[in-house]
């Protein structure tokens, strides 16, 4: 969520920056808002303080036998009691007003985020890895014949519709394979806490990581009135939600794996097949909270993470910086990581690292307090996937098949998987 006094203090760099996300001007119009809240606020006070110093002379009328006096001032004390209740409940509905104009507004990109309408304005970073020459040619992961037994869409379209899929067997078991070794890595080598968090949230926890009100339409909502969570970043980050941190205990480094529940709003028609887009996922999650110096640093080294557990896997990838035009609602800037998929015959998405600035911080009011005193000042916080573990078990498949239907799987999820080294023609894992 923005801040009124920043609109105040500069609206038409507010507005230019709007802009750059292809948006109109809105100050003038919060600001309008902003103006009509602190005149109610002001006539409340003033209501206020006649109220109070006609209070003081009633007794003094009353004492010297002035009854005309006492009975004036005394409908005066009432009558400024009534308007200074009315313009309070009037201020408190502008600045409501304000509130919700303020928590549609998406965040202000950083200063060297790139210009662009859409992801083909988007700029590459980094490109790690080869694409393998294949002596055959390359099939998608649901075509696979050794993954074929594994990944049965059929029998969870009867169980839950479209955007499901039942794993089974070997291929069940590197998912789990996946999962584990990721919070291995990010646990015993990058120092991030694990946790263990909720599914289920309640409206506070989606509205503070700007889940709402925009991108209601995105997540599940049960007749309890509970949210699906979309990742465990609503879960990890509101989990400093209303607190003051002291700066020395920042950064705070946490991830978890958890379900994830998308409704998938808007994707009617785009990858249908296959479970690269599914209603229901699994993703091992990152959350940084950081001070707000460090929140740039603490993107790149987040976007490493994730970069380096491709590397390890042996998964070609490249990295963008997505423009203006393709952020995300929250984001300050995001760095998108997207894996080579060989049976598509190109890249996608496997991991999107963002900072969000102070801009969650606001509307959840995470704070910190600075080691050389004064006044507490909100928090940075910064979330990425590290990794989907559904798209990373597709590339994995993909890049690693074999033009007999078996997988060639990666050395590191060896130990994971008792030795095992492929996933047969057959399906079982050898």
């Amino acid at each position: 969520m923005h801040d009124i006094r920043t609109i105040r203090d500069d609206p038409a760099a507010f507005d230019a920056a709007l802009a750059r996300r292809g948006l109109s001007a809105m100050s003038s119009d919060l600001l309008a808002l902003d103006a009509d809240r602190r005149a109610c606020i002001k006539a409340a006070e003033d209501a206020q303080a006649e109220r109070n110093a006609a209070s003081k002379q009633v007794g003094q009328a009353k004492a010297s036998g002035d009854e005309a006096t006492f009975a004036r001032l005394r409908d005066l004390v009432a009558a400024k009691k009534d308007e200074g209740a009315r313009l309070e409940d009037e201020a408190r509905e502008k600045d409501l007003a304000l509130r919700d104009a303020l928590l549609e507004i998406p965040n202000l990109p950083d200063a060297d985020v790139p210009d662009g309408a859409d992801e083909d304005d988007n700029v590459e970073i980094a490109r790690w890895g080869e694409l393998r020459a294949f002596d055959f040619t390359p099939v998608e992961h649901f075509d696979i014949a050794g993954v074929k037994p594994g990944m049965d869409f059929a029998t969870a379209a009867k169980l839950s519709g479209s955007r499901f899929v039942v794993l089974r067997g070997a291929v069940a078991r590197l998912h789990r394979a996946l999962a584990q070794w990721m919070l291995d890595v990010h646990t015993g080598e990058n120092g991030l806490t694990e946790h263990v968090t909720p599914v289920l949230v309640r409206d506070d926890a989606m509205l503070g990581t700007d889940k709402l009100p925009k991108f209601g339409d995105d997540s599940f909502l049960t007749r309890e009135g509970f949210w699906l969570i979309p990742t465990s970043e609503v879960t990890l980050t509101y989990s400093v939600a209303g607190d003051v941190l002291d700066e020395g205990d920042l950064p705070r480094r946490m991830t978890a794996h958890t379900l994830c529940f998308r409704s998938e709003a808007g994707s009617a028609g785009r990858d249908t097949a296959g479970m690269l887009r599914q209603h229901q996922f699994e993703k091992v999650e990152m959350v940084s909270v950081t001070h707000p110096d460090q929140s740039r640093a603490e993107l790149d080294r987040m976007t490493g993470l994730a970069q380096d557990l491709l590397e390890r896997l042996g998964l070609p990838y490249r990295t963008v910086v997505l423009c203006t035009g393709d952020m995300g609602f929250g984001a300050r800037r995001t760095h998108d990581i997207e894996v080579w998929l060989p049976g598509q015959n190109k890249y996608r998405e496997i991991s999107s690292c963002s900072t969000t600035g102070d801009f969650q911080a606001r509307r959840m009011n995470a704070r910190f307090k600075p080691a050389s005193g004064g006044k507490p000042d909100f928090v940075h916080t910064l979330n990425g996937s590290g990794l989907a573990v559904g798209r990373c078990l597709i590339a994995v498949l993909e890049n690693g098949q074999q033009a007999d239907g078996s997988v060639v799987l990666p050395a590191v999820l060896h130990p994971y998987l008792g030795g095992k080294t492929r996933i047969g023609a057959d399906g079982a894992i050898e």
